[in-house]
């Protein structure tokens, strides 16, 4: 028989709605378990952009001194280069505040900063190496989840409350019965460390590469770039017949790195794929549980704000729950105001994203990019509209702030 322990409210997934929710709804007083399948956060690829809002928050969480202890880089504008032509697509510096910025630092030591904080919290609980395994249930409500240790045993969490944010694959919204509706989407993406130069020059920024036929963005990361090779949608396996010179010469072109660096692409063993998916569920929850970040709505890399829109949520959920997890089971309703809270930036998000993927990546994929999209061009033309986009990206439209219970 599996060993039962019970908590307030268990939260499915350690990423960045995960560990956030987990550490504002504990510092409310609720008792709070995160389970993370994996044994530390310690893995390449994942968002790590930390956008002007969460810099904000973390400020309002008395966390800004530690987070600026950590290694990380700003990034004060974003550029794109669409066929010969480079344009200003986003200008953080004109963000009103201190955090006029994107930071960009290792997801891992964004959510290692948030464990730290979370084990400041007696009610706080995190537990690595175990995974998501089923949903419990009684008369039509969820009342806990099913997992697994390192050690094989199953065990069972019974909660007032399961936050599922376990992303865009999610287990916990599958056990759930909950579907999200899928958008189209023209592209996969290739990540794949670049070493830089010894003799570079470091810029701390982002960049993107447009051509007809093609398209890369790269993240100046200190010693190497994060770099993302857009692909057409399904070609993985298609492109991969090619020899592993046929990457290094198109991002040689694109880039303008040598041999020297890129040869540290040795083979497609180097190269990991990103199946992009995008999506919303119609409905977030069921009772007793509530659906969060991408595992609520699935987002196109596109600006790197999926990890800031599952923050937004995670604050928005910890502010609106804590109330109803003091007083027993939150109702349905109190799940539903959660999601309205949340629906009008994560619609408005992915129409800009679908707007990026019409305008500019599909004809570059596709071959027929053919001129600056007409919404680029504006910004470019006009640097207080860069300013407007930065904010749109950094800030959002219905940005959350720190609950008073959580302020430190």
């Amino acid at each position: 028989m599996a060993d039962t322990q019970h908590t307030q409210c268990c939260v499915i997934g350690g990423g960045p709605a995960g560990m956030m929710a987990g550490l504002l709804l504990a510092r409310a007083g609720i008792r709070v378990t995160v389970l993370e399948k994996h044994r530390d956060f310690l893995r390449d690829f994942r968002g790590d952009t930390v956008h002007p809002s969460t810099l904000r928050l973390l400020d309002e969480l008395g966390l800004a001194a530690r987070f600026a202890a950590l290694p990380h880089t700003r990034l004060e504008r974003r550029s794109l280069r669409i066929g010969e032509k480079t344009l200003l697509a986003a200008d953080f510096s004109r963000i009103p505040g201190p955090y006029n910025y994107m930071a960009m630092v290792p997801q891992w030591e964004f959510l290692n900063l948030l464990a730290r904080a979370g084990a400041d919290e007696p009610s706080f609980t995190l537990r690595l190496g175990t995974e998501f395994t089923g949903l419990t249930t009684e008369s039509g409500r969820v009342t806990g989840v099913r997992c697994r240790g390192t050690d094989g045993v199953e065990q069972v969490v019974s909660a007032d409350l399961v936050l599922a944010c376990d992303g865009r694959g999610s287990a916990a919204r599958a056990a759930a019965g909950l579907r999200p509706t899928d958008m189209a989407v023209p592209m996969d993406v290739w990540w794949v460390r670049v070493p830089v130069a010894a003799d570079a020059r470091h810029t701390s920024a982002v960049s993107g590469r447009f051509e007809a036929g093609r398209a890369a963005v790269c993240m100046d990361r200190g010693d190497y770039y994060q770099t993302s090779f857009l692909i057409p949608k399904g070609a993985d396996e298609r492109l991969r017949t090619h020899d592993i010179g046929w990457l290094r010469t198109h991002l040689a072109e694109l880039f303008g790195w040598g041999d020297d660096v890129l040869a540290a692409i040795g083979g497609w063993g180097d190269v990991k794929l990103l199946e992009v998916t995008m999506g919303r569920l119609a409905r977030w929850h069921i009772p007793g549980l509530l659906a969060l970040g991408d595992a609520a709505h699935p987002m196109s890399p596109v600006g790197g704000v999926g990890v800031n829109l599952a923050i937004q949520d995670a604050v928005a959920a910890a502010r609106l729950l804590a109330g109803p997890l003091r007083r027993g089971r939150p109702a349905t309703a109190d799940l539903e105001r959660v999601q309205r809270r949340r629906t009008l930036p994560t619609v408005f998000t992915q129409r800009i994203q679908q707007r990026e993927h019409d305008t500019l990546l599909a004809p570059a994929l596709d071959g027929t990019l053919s001129r600056t999209p007409s919404h680029l061009a504006l910004i470019d033309r006009f640097p207080v509209l860069a300013g407007v986009a930065a904010y749109l990206g950094g800030v959002g439209i219905r940005p959350e702030r720190a609950p008073e219970f959580a302020r430190r």
